[in-house]
């Protein structure tokens, strides 16, 4: 048990705002009252603070606003519900480590509303390793459901379907080399999928434990010896061997696909993916057109849910009562639960793409991503916490390794000042932890980039670290001794990196380059982005992806997001130097 605690530890830190970009959806689209009276007796109401993942706040947000107005009661009682989003993993790390010194901004809630029980083990864990009373014993309610599925565009998806019902490794490890010509489709070049990074995103996590339920052909009682089964880590690492890259956030990845469909582009301009691993909700927010820059425009080419024949996991939106709820706030909690499963309530949950609490899927959802009906579904169940502090060790192994060029702004504007320190100090601090987050198997580059100076005379980039196995320790030492001087030669260095790679290429890694600037392009002969869009454009053969970070107010963001997105990479704002070190842990979480 204390293993599989140290693990948990490991990872929270680096857990981030996953999914945030759903609650902007709820706003624009649910149809409750946002601005009720308040109530006349809610001075003497018993309070309740509600903690929900960020995902599905704004909704939970406005079904307490209707509750609060519906003059409900309990006994001799009413109660006033208020909430706030934050991840998962985030209100677990608070929930663990004492609420008040870790989210001194937020209210202690009484009722915690994660994605996944998956999330109440893991806290469990923690409290057993602290040696305190544990906070999560039970099984809990849901509110809502949504189980993983496999989304593919519409016509990918039907040529799968004509082979009947296939499994997870049928799909997700789709014949490597020979690819969809194994499906009488040559032209559609290799399968790759994309998937969240299971240490940062609840859904990357459940599609883990998915595999391995896959692996040992059982849906539920899945241990650690289990893991540690050759055929099981065999069948693991075919199928994260055919990952693109991996997701800080699938709804980024759904809206750039939502972009390419409305401008009438062919997908592989966006993505080189086959498919995606995700919630069903997305899935339907997607085809609904909630996540076009058109809201509600519907995509030309929908995505398709596959559930695999071996079954699925469930993110089950559990209710969770905390002890810090006195005996009221117990029997408020109660009552929110009770209003939260009514008919109107779950219709709500309905209208973005939740099933209800008892996994029933409305006819709307299962007509929208053309999946399955609520019998046709087997469901996992979730195995013991350890055994999934375990899965997450096995990923660090199995996981698909990267073949990375880091390419860093010494341009002389990185000497200006943010408080004590220079830009440079601040960006390369945040360089330096974020490459404490990639695997000791992983090949990294680093160069650095300004224009030609004295000390490198023909080429305004010059190579610091070759391609070799990551080092940590070298290529910190040197980003601490790089010289800063001179322009900002931003397109010569990304061609010239991006042809480095594609001459590097490794088709067992995910190869990409990494650019962080403080500036725009400076360089007259770089070309103009135009040229350069083309020179990296996906070549879905040898996709070699830009991630790129914008950081402090004068770099230019647009041009970054543009090269990203020509090579199906993705670009991070850390404009505000505060959000230098989140950028890093998500660029760093595509690997």
């Amino acid at each position: 048990m204390a293993s599989g605690s140290k693990n948990v530890r490991a990872w929270l830190p680096y857990t981030v705002a996953i999914g945030a970009g759903i609650a902007v959806i709820a706003a624009a689209y649910l149809i409750v009252q946002t601005d009720p009276a308040d109530r006349v007796d809610a001075v003497n109401c018993v309070p309740l603070e509600v903690s929900s993942s960020s995902e599905k706040s704004t909704l939970i947000s406005q079904l307490a606003r209707r509750y609060n107005d519906s003059d409900r009661s309990f006994g001799d009682n009413c109660a006033t519900v208020t909430v706030h989003g934050i991840t998962s993993g985030r209100a677990m790390e608070a929930l663990g480590g004492g609420w008040a010194a870790q989210e001194p901004n937020l209210p202690e809630p009484q009722v915690w509303l994660p994605t996944s029980s998956l999330w109440t083990g893991q806290l469990k864990l923690l409290d057993e390793a602290a040696g305190r009373p544990v906070q999560t014993p039970d099984k809990y309610p849901s509110i809502a459901n949504s189980p993983l599925v496999i989304a593919m565009p519409q016509p990918k998806a039907e040529v799968l379907q004509q082979r009947g019902q296939l499994g997870w490794g049928e799909i997700l490890g789709l014949s490597g080399d020979a690819g969809w010509s194994t499906f009488g489709r040559p032209g559609w070049g290799q399968f790759t999928f994309g998937k969240d990074n299971p240490k940062l995103s609840t859904s990357g996590l459940a599609a883990t434990i998915a595999t391995y339920y896959a692996a040992v052909n059982r849906a539920s009682d899945l241990t650690e010896a289990d893991l540690a089964r050759p055929a099981v880590t065999q069948f693991v690492r075919r199928i994260e061997a055919n990952v693109s890259h991996y997701n800080d956030d699938s709804v980024d990845l759904l809206r750039d696909l939502a972009e390419a469909d409305l401008s009438g582009a062919d997908q592989a301009t966006a993505t080189d993916m086959s498919a995606i691993v995700m919630q069903e909700e997305l899935v339907y927010l997607y085809n609904e057109g909630m996540l076009s820059p058109k809201v509600g425009e519907k995509p030309s080419v929908p995505l398709v849910a596959l559930q695999p024949k071996e079954g699925t996991f469930n993110l089950d939106h559990p209710y969770v009562v905390l002890p810090s709820a006195d005996q009221r706030q117990r029997e408020a909690a109660e009552d929110f639960l009770d209003f939260l499963q009514e008919e109107a309530q779950q219709r709500a949950f309905g209208q973005f793409g939740f099933r209800d609490h008892q996994r029933n899927a409305s006819d709307a959802l299962v007509a929208s991503v053309r999946g399955l009906g609520t019998t046709e579904l087997t469901y996992f169940d979730p195995p013991e916490p350890n055994v999934v502090s375990a899965i997450l060790d096995s990923w660090d192994t199995l996981r698909k390794k990267a073949n990375i060029l880091i390419a860093i702004d010494t341009s002389g504007s990185m000497t200006a000042r943010i408080g004590n320190r220079t830009r440079f100090e601040v960006a390369s601090n945040a360089a330096a932890k974020g490459l404490a987050l990639l695997n000791s198997e992983d090949r990294v580059a680093l160069w650095s980039f300004s224009s030609e100076t004295a000390q490198r005379p023909r080429t305004p980039y010059g190579e610091e670290v070759p391609l070799s196995g990551f080092n940590q320790k070298v290529l910190t030492g040197k980003l601490k001794k790089l010289h800063v001087e001179g322009g900002t030669a931003l397109y010569t260095t990304v061609r010239a990196a991006h042809r480095h790679m594609l001459n590097n290429y490794d088709r067992t890694r995910i190869n990409a380059v990494v650019v962080l600037t403080d500036g725009k392009n400076e360089h007259p002969t770089g070309g103009n982005l135009a040229t350069l869009l083309k020179d990296v454009k996906l070549d879905p053969a040898r996709p070699v992806k830009i991630f790129c970070i914008a950081f402090d107010q004068q770099s230019e963001f647009d041009p970054l997001d543009r090269i990203s997105k020509a090579s199906a990479g993705k670009a991070f704002n850390a404009q505000d130097p505060k959000d230098i070190d989140e950028a890093f842990v998500k660029l760093v979480s595509s690997f």
